[in-house]
């Protein structure tokens, strides 16, 4: 088989738009044919390393949604003809995955950030006959063909519009699943939202169908927190830069400090004002994923407030994602609105309008 698909070749380079060969799926591996991606930031993580330790070149892309073509031997979740949505991989097997809690999977970078299949291999390559990195995520959803694991496979209802439903396989579940499976923030609690991309916003959106109370969103831009208000955000704080003023002004604007914060941004003092802006018993949900260390002080620590990794929103994808979409029809999650669409022939329009922030949501169509 032969594919069209977005391959960077070096991390500081562009996405280049080439014909990859795709093997036959294995026994365990399903062929989508993508109809839409979403472009995540962590798609772009390459950007932020140094050059000579890239690994490519890779097929990123990791919330794609397509129609199935074809299965292997052993694959009886779905059959060609069967409209899916990608989510992450993972191995099945590790106390995590035993825990019914995958997204925390004791070989989830294995299974999706290896550039390949857990065994070193590859399902693509290029003209040249080399091999071209795959399985990014389980799927590699940059391409209009992909080889992917049965395990990033989930079902969806044939009258959904595909378009729309790429983005649930990660960042959108993310956001969702931070206040509804990993907070499990209770109706009426108080809530802080530093960061309101699509990340963010997901939760301000969440934050309305569990009934919160008080929900602060925190962003730089302006546009951004407008989005957040239309969206239920019954406050907002235009950070200046400063992390001392950003834990002030939680303080003040939830009277004294928040039930929950969730942290999208990967900034560590950021990350820092949004645990001092909690109550003593609050809680910090952090998601974003910065390169420096946080530092918290004793005092603080042994004040009675937690902290909690979150990761894929602690979505079990099977039963989250088709219920966002169904939250999503009844128009009560509506973060479709979130999205620009660019043709994937655009891919680097699509990123440079994500960096800027121009584009809260980009999705590339097939």
């Amino acid at each position: 088989m032969k594919t069209r698909a977005a391959v960077l070749r070096t991390g500081h380079g562009p996405f280049t738009i080439e014909e990859l060969r795709v093997n036959e799926p294995r026994s365990d591996e399903v062929v989508v044919r993508m109809v839409a991606v979403g472009v995540c930031h962590t798609d772009l993580r390459p950007r932020e390393i140094p050059a000579e330790q890239y690994g490519g070149p890779q097929v990123y892309g990791h919330e794609g949604a397509g129609v199935v073509e074809a299965v292997g031997d052993d694959v009886n979740s779905v059959a060609p003809g069967d409209h899916v949505v990608l989510s992450f991989a993972w191995c099945g097997d590790c106390p995590s995955c035993a825990a019914t809690r995958p997204s925390y999977c004791y070989k989830l970078r294995d299974y999706n950030m290896s550039g390949a299949r857990p065994d070193g291999s590859t399902c693509f390559t290029d003209a040249d006959g080399k091999p071209v990195g795959s399985h990014f995520f389980g799927q590699s959803s940059f391409a209009e063909l992909s080889v992917v694991a049965e395990k990033s496979v989930v079902k969806v209802d044939s009258s959904l519009e595909l378009a729309r439903l790429g983005p649930l396989g990660c960042g959108i579940q993310t956001g969702a699943g931070a206040v509804m499976n990993s907070l499990a923030v209770p109706e009426g609690a108080s809530l802080v939202i530093t960061g309101s991309g699509a990340l963010g916003l997901s939760a301000v959106m969440a934050a309305q169908v569990v009934g919160a109370g008080q929900v602060v969103a925190v962003d730089r831009h302006q546009s951004r927190l407008d989005l957040a208000r239309r969206y239920g955000a019954s406050d907002v704080i235009l950070s200046t830069g400063d992390p001392g003023d950003l834990a002030e002004n939680i303080l003040d604007v939830t009277g004294g400090g928040a039930d929950f914060a969730f942290e999208t941004t990967g900034n560590a003092a950021v990350v820092r004002a949004a645990y001092e802006g909690l109550t003593f018993v609050g809680t910090l949900g952090m998601a974003g994923v910065g390169g420096a260390d946080v530092s918290f002080g004793f005092r603080s620590m042994v004040s009675g407030r937690t902290i909690q990794g979150v990761l894929e929103g602690d979505s079990v994808p099977t039963r989250f994602i088709p219920y966002l979409a169904e939250l999503n029809t009844q128009g009560r999650f509506p973060y479709d609105e979130l999205i620009t669409t660019f043709p994937l022939e655009q891919i680097n329009e699509a990123e440079a309008a994500s960096t800027s922030g121009d584009a809260v949501k980009p999705v590339l169509l097939f």
